[in-house]
């Protein structure tokens, strides 16, 4: 066994790490707590809680080099219990099922050709304002997450932004692996329509897969 003072520079080498990465990632955990929770005072709360529970199971964390992930990991576990402690105390099950509206015919047709151009998270065009407009849709994809239902957004954060696997979702939310993969997917739908009618809002004509052109747009 060794000596209680080496122990104790041990733990204290341990907690100064903490500390110190801690206000490295304040900022980002902030970030990421305000995009799970859409509220500024509820991702304060949760910041506040990750860290304490974070500092408090120090002692079990064997390999320091894996605390940034570690970190995260508590804040999200620590947003799910919150978020599953509000939505049983409001007795509300999440929705699941979003009806898509708003569309003719005609736009159908349209959007199923921007769905097949472009990834939900990355729109690439060649112009100046091309570009701008790349840049504006950029802009309101934040403000498209943050409208998902949470079923959805909570899912889409995990996956698309925090980088966990499918199964890590599974497992933290404690679903069946097929439910993550079918919000994923409703949720990334929901976001390509939304960028689709930003798009034609800005004057963006979509060109046909077979035509082997690139889309162009501008705005009116």
């Amino acid at each position: 066994m060794r000596p209680t003072s080496e122990k104790n520079c041990e733990r204290m080498r341990r907690r100064e790490r903490f500390e110190r990465v801690v206000t490295e990632l304040m900022d980002r955990l902030y970030g990421t707590a305000l995009r799970l929770t859409r509220n500024a005072d509820e991702a304060e709360e949760i910041v506040a809680e990750s860290v304490s529970r974070a500092w408090s199971a120090l002692d079990s964390l064997e390999d320091l080099d894996r605390l940034d992930a570690w970190l995260f990991r508590i804040l999200n576990t620590t947003f799910i219990s919150a978020w599953r402690r509000k939505q049983t105390r409001n007795r509300v099950e999440t929705p699941i099922d979003v009806p898509e509206a708003g569309m003719d015919d005609g736009d159908e047709k349209d959007f199923s050709l921007f769905e097949k151009l472009h990834q939900p998270f990355l729109l690439w065009w060649g112009s100046a304002e091309d570009v701008a407009l790349n840049d504006l849709l950029r802009e309101d994809l934040q403000q498209a997450i943050d409208d998902l239902p949470d079923a959805f957004r909570i899912v889409i954060v995990l996956v698309e932004i925090q980088g966990y696997t499918y199964q890590e979702v599974a497992e933290l939310l404690e679903i069946p692996l097929g439910t993550v993969r079918s919000r994923l997917s409703r949720a990334r739908g929901m976001l390509q329509r939304t960028l689709w009618q930003l798009a034609q809002e800005a004057g963006l004509s979509v060109a046909s897969p077979d035509g082997g052109s690139s889309p162009s747009g501008g705005r009116q």
